[in-house]
């Protein structure tokens, strides 16, 4: 969760509907979210998490409602509003031909970028994909090929980015890679808002979290703000077992540090 941020709405959306025939994917939808900072739609599968991205980043077009970005509505000036957004959606948008690096210079030229070298080597840094960036994009793990997507998005400096299922198939391992990167997007004061099914990544990464469900906001608040919705909890002695998600990376972990590269099961590699 980021530290700080702005209090100033980025995004403002009020009453936003959207319809497929009969089927009423949005009934009503109000949300706002400060610059700066993250911002978590959690919901079910079919809950209308992608159509709201989808509307705000004037790729579809609402019922009714309005929605906006820095004051400018994605419906009437659409143009002006992908000036200052970014979309990563659902499956990783790369060349697996071409190497992370070249990927992320040909995204810069085809914005007509200065020195397009000096912007792909910097988001290779910060994403930590250094190492990696002269390798081709087929031989990277999945939250690798992620967390270049994510650095393909921020080329030209996006003040808000949408994240629609950002760790969808990914490991436990290359979720917390994507995690970290989402980070670190909001403390270089980007905006973001991400879609998500995971309760646990909204946990870790929101600063305000509202739930979708059946096309209506049913609660909106922070982590704390959530938890006080249920009764005080009765205190009671109970032996902390770890998470299989934790014994996952520990054993990864201990993998690593001993050079063995796999894991096994049943005596055999």
């Amino acid at each position: 969760m980021t530290a700080q941020s702005s209090a100033r709405p980025v995004i403002r959306v009020r009453g936003l509907e959207k319809s497929y025939g009969k089927l009423e994917v949005l009934r009503g939808v109000d949300f706002e979210v400060a610059g700066g900072s993250i911002f978590a739609l959690l919901g079910s599968n079919g809950a209308g998490k992608t159509t709201t991205v989808r509307i705000l980043a004037t790729l579809l077009k609402p019922d009714a409602g309005t929605a906006s970005v820095h004051g400018l509505d994605v419906d009437k000036q659409p143009a002006n509003v992908r000036e200052s957004i970014s979309l990563t959606g659902q499956f990783a948008a790369v060349d697996e031909i071409l190497s992370g690096r070249e990927n992320l210079v040909l995204v810069a030229r085809l914005r007509h970028l200065k020195d397009p070298g000096a912007i792909a080597d910097d988001l290779l840094r910060r994403f930590s994909l250094t190492d990696a960036g002269p390798r081709k994009v087929s031989t990277y793990s999945g939250g690798m090929r992620r967390r270049l997507d994510i650095a393909m998005s921020l080329i030209g400096n996006p003040s808000v980015i949408f994240l629609d299922e950002p760790t969808a198939g990914l490991d436990p391992e290359a979720r917390i890679e994507v995690w970290q990167a989402v980070k670190e997007l909001a403390e270089y004061g980007t905006t973001v808002l991400l879609t998500t099914q995971y309760l646990d990544e909204a946990e870790q990464l929101a600063d305000r979290i509202a739930i979708l469900h059946q096309g209506r906001i049913i609660v909106n608040g922070t982590l704390a703000e959530l938890k006080q919705l249920f009764p005080p909890a009765k205190v009671e002695y109970v032996e902390r077992q770890p998470t299989l998600e934790e014994i996952f990376l520990t054993v990864i972990g201990g993998c690593h540090e001993n050079g063995v590269s796999g894991m096994t099961t049943g005596g055999q590699r």
